[in-house]
């Protein structure tokens, strides 16, 4: 397949002011693209704006929960650019670690709100610019749409329906010459990561009985976006980072109940559990 250049393309990204969308906006224009930085902060994606070319950036305020502020981001990407190419569907959530008899019904839906109506929000008020100029989305979803979300059930659960909804996406995108690319990632150095699971011993404590330590190795925003880059410019369907999850996502099928089945029964996973169920 013809390489995808990304010279002079429009890129808009949500929840762009730091971390993952921060360090792909600035990959982004390190290889000559136009970047419109769609934040809830107006001021970190301004911050980021700052540092790169002088009049290839733009930072909108984006709340993406909502449609009409996604449909104003796009009207004045429109304006200043006369197009959008590329969209990268990057904000989101950790919300609140907990095993779900200890959340209510308002944080699950808060988790959700963002990261999938967020995500829906912002492929609805930027499909026909991407099918006019037979481009591409670029969906973050994570691991944990196919791992077990125990300890941060809407998490997961948010993540499982961005994976569906980039499928689908893909092969409904086809026919228009335009295409979805879903990102699943691990953990990443980002301030989410750092103050949701770092500073949080009851999380690492699960964490460190249900997975082996080689896959909950960080990966810095950087690795990250550069993955991204590559996947837009051969037009991927998906990437997985680190590497070493492809082989689970390949047979999460066969894996996952066997593993879910080991999770139930393992002392010091249920004991992480229930720590964090009770602290």
């Amino acid at each position: 397949m013809k390489r995808y250049s990304l010279s002079d393309k429009v890129v808009l990204i949500t929840g762009a002011g730091r971390g993952l969308g921060a360090a792909t906006a600035t990959a982004l224009a390190d290889r000559g693209a136009r970047v419109v930085l769609a934040d809830i902060d107006p001021t970190t994606a301004q911050g980021v704006a700052a540092t790169l070319p002088r009049g290839r950036a733009l930072a909108l305020k984006c709340d993406v929960t909502q449609l009409d502020s996604v449909q104003e981001a796009v009207l004045r990407t429109r304006e200043e650019f006369g197009r959008i190419d590329v969209v990268v569907a990057n904000a989101g959530i950790l919300g609140k670690s907990a095993t779900f008899s200890a959340l209510t019904p308002d944080q699950v839906r808060g988790v959700m709100s963002v990261n999938v109506d967020g995500v829906v929000n912002t492929v609805a008020a930027t499909l026909d610019s991407v099918i006019s100029s037979r481009g591409q989305l670029v969906l973050v979803s994570s691991v944990f749409a196919f791992i077990n979300g125990a300890g941060t059930i809407p998490y997961a659960m948010s993540k499982a329906a961005v994976e569906q909804f980039g499928r689908g996406l893909g092969v409904e995108l086809a026919h228009h010459g335009a295409s979805c690319m879903t990102a699943y990632f691990s953990l990443i150095e980002t301030d989410m990561i750092r103050q949701g699971v770092d500073a949080d011993p009851h999380v690492l404590d699960l964490l460190s009985a249900s997975s082996p330590d080689f896959l909950l190795k960080r990966i810095p925003a950087a690795t990250a976006a550069a993955a991204i880059i590559d996947g837009l410019e051969h037009r991927q369907r998906s990437i997985t980072v680190p590497g070493r999850w492809r082989p689970f996502a390949a047979l999460r099928g066969v894996v996952g109940p066997i593993l879910d089945a080991k999770l139930a029964r393992d002392a010091s996973v249920q004991r992480a559990i229930v720590q964090l169920e009770n602290r």
